[in-house]
C-alpha cells in the first residue's frame, strides 16, 4: 500500500463515515471502500467494523491507524530534512477566514508555510464566512478561505481544500419545537435561525422555494458558530456546515434533522484574484497548499 492509502485510512478513521470521508478525499465511496478492502486484505484482518452506524475501528484498525500516522509523520519529516533550505522571500500577506476555518482548515497549511517562508508576515483576520469573498473584492484581504460560490466571478481563482455537508440542526430536546414531532413538519411554522447572507442562506432559501414554503424566520445572525449556539438554546432550527457543528462546543446539545432533498455540500478552499496568483507572496501560500 502507498502513502495515499494510509492517508485515506486516517481520514476514514477520523470521520467514521464512508460517504463523508470519500467526499473529503475527493473520491467516490466505492473507490474508498475498495481501498479499505485492499488494506484489510494486506493486513490480514478487518480494520473497520461495518455492522452498525456509525462505523467503528476494530482493535486491528486502531493499531493500523497508529501505524499509518507514524509512517506519514516519518515521511513528512524525511521530506523536510532533505529540503535544500528555506526561502528568504519576505513581505506581508493578509488572509481572511472564519473562526472555525482558523483552527480546522488552516493549522497544517500554515505550519508548512511558516517552515518554508519564515520571513513572510501573516496577518490573519477572522469573521463571518459570508464576508470572505466581499473582503477579497474590497481589497481588505489578499487571499481568503471561503466556500465556493454558486457562480464564481471570472476574475477569481478558487481551489478546494476540503468539503462539508450543509445540515439542518435542531435542539436535542424534542419537546422544545413541537412542530418537529410530526412525521412531516409544517415548515411554515417552524422557527428558523438563519445566516443573514452567504452561500448557506442562499441554499436554504432555494430549498424552501423549491417546496413553495414561506419559512418563519425567527432570527438572522452572522456566523454559523452563533447559529449552533442559538439552536442549542432552543431558539429554533438552523442550517450550518457540518465542519462548524463538529467543532462546536455546543454540538452535544443539538441534533441533525433528516431532510429531503439534502442540501448540497460546501466546497471550502482558497480564493484569490486570478491576476494576483503571480504575486510571489500569494503564489507561495497557494503552492504550499496545493503542492503538498
Amino acid at each position: 500500500m502507498d502513502y495515499k492509502d494510509l492517508q485515506s485510512f486516517i481520514s476514514l478513521a477520523s470521520m467514521l463515515h464512508l460517504g463523508r470521508a470519500a467526499e473529503q478525499l475527493h473520491m467516490s465511496p466505492s473507490t474508498l471502500s475498495r481501498r479499505l478492502a485492499r488494506m484489510e486484505q494486506e493486513v490480514g484482518a478487518p480494520l473497520i467494523s461495518r455492522d452498525r452506524a456509525p462505523l467503528s475501528l476494530t482493535t486491528a484498525g486502531e493499531r493500523f491507524r497508529q501505524h499509518a500516522e507514524q509512517t506519514l509523520f516519518a515521511w513528512q519529516t524525511l521530506r523536510h530534512e532533505v529540503n535544500t533550505g528555506v526561502s528568504d522571500l519576505s513581505g506581508r500577506l493578509t488572509l481572511f477566514c472564519s473562526v472555525t476555518a482558523s483552527f480546522t482548515v488552516l493549522p497544517d497549511l500554515l505550519s508548512r508555510f511558516r517552515e518554508r517562508y519564515p520571513c513572510i508576515d501573516l496577518n490573519i483576520l477572522t469573521g463571518d464566512a459570508a464576508e470572505s469573498i466581499p473582503r477579497l473584492s474590497s481589497g481588505d484581504a489578499d487571499i481568503v478561505v471561503a466556500a465556493r460560490p454558486e457562480t464564481l466571478d471570472g476574475g477569481l481563482s478558487f481551489r478546494a481544500l476540503t468539503s462539508s455537508p450543509l445540515l439542518f440542526i435542531a435542539p436535542r430536546n424534542v419537546a422544545i419545537i413541537p412542530e418537529l414531532t410530526q412525521s412531516e413538519p409544517d415548515w411554515q411554522t417552524v422557527p428558523m435561525v438563519l445566516s443573514t447572507s452567504g452561500l448557506a442562506r442562499s441554499r436554504v432559501d432555494q430549498w424552501f422555494a423549491a417546496k413553495s414554503i414561506q419559512p418563519h424566520i425567527y432570527a438572522q445572525v452572522s456566523g454559523s458558530e452563533a447559529i449552533v449556539s442559538m439552536v442549542a438554546l432552543g431558539v429554533g432550527v438552523g442550517v450550518v456546515p457540518e465542519l462548524v457543528l463538529r467543532h462546536s462546543p455546543m454540538s452535544s446539545r443539538v441534533r441533525v434533522l433528516a431532510v429531503q432533498p439534502e442540501l448540497e455540500s460546501f466546497l471550502i478552499g482558497l480564493c484569490s484574484h486570478a491576476h494576483c496568483l503571480n504575486d510571489p507572496l500569494i503564489q507561495a501560500l497557494w503552492k504550499t497548499a496545493f503542492d503538498g
